[in-house]
């Protein structure tokens, strides 16, 4: 598939290019947002399977790879975006996954360096669903006590957290080592704790991670 890189460290771009051509996919990388506006802001070449952006970019290192990220998904709401960054930014993603979750994941850059985790994320975001980096939510949680998720039991919190990376209940059974009609029951309660009804698909399992990072998302 076609991929279109946005990072300033030149090393980083270098490598997740030749990571993800050796993968057979077809790279483009750009070193600035503004770049990468230009080249996906119009209508000329086809828009390509997977966006991967840093949040931060120059000229003031601050959201500028965010808001061009937010700024071609208003463009093209079909656009897979994967974002990376260095630090939990939870303004930023909630942010990010304002305009709706579907092909969407925020990541960290520290496991990129886990190269089947990147390309799992990768596959992922590119194929329509959402990762949400675990420790986005542990970090959240840790940070601001009295929080709605107090009345999950750390079991359910952990469980949460795996939902975030997108794992489906089986996964995250096999990642607890616990049967399966444990995890049922547990994202069940998770459920009902935080006022999210029954659906007919699986977007209250986004809903229940965006539910923290909404609530606290003009912290920084």
């Amino acid at each position: 598939m076609r991929i279109v890189i946005a990072e300033d460290s030149v090393l980083l771009l270098d490598g997740l290019t030749r990571l993800l051509t050796a993968e057979g996919h077809e790279v483009a990388g750009h070193t600035t947002a503004d770049s990468l506006v230009r080249a996906l802001s119009g209508t000329g070449p086809a828009l390509p399977d997977l966006l991967v952006t840093d949040v931060r970019m120059p000229p003031s290192h601050t959201d500028e790879g965010l808001r061009a990220a937010v700024h071609l998904r208003s463009l093209h709401p079909n656009l897979p975006v994967l974002v990376l960054s260095q630090y939990v930014e939870q303004s930023y993603a909630s942010e990010l996954f304002a305009r709706g979750a579907r092909g969407l994941g925020y990541v960290l850059k520290d496991r990129v360096a886990d190269v089947d985790e990147f390309l799992d994320a990768v596959a992922r975001v590119s194929a329509g669903g959402t990762v949400l980096d675990p420790e986005v939510v542990t970090q959240i949680m840790a940070r601001h006590p009295g929080s709605d998720l107090d009345v999950l039991t750390r079991r359910e919190r952990e469980v949460l957290a795996l939902m975030a990376e997108g794992r489906s209940n089986t996964a995250i059974a096999d990642r607890l080592v616990v049967g399966l009609p444990a995890v049922e029951k547990h994202v069940t309660n998770l459920f009902m704790k935080l006022g999210l009804p029954p659906a007919t698909d699986d977007h209250r399992r986004v809903l229940a991670v965006l539910r923290w990072l909404d609530q606290n998302g003009s912290s920084r």
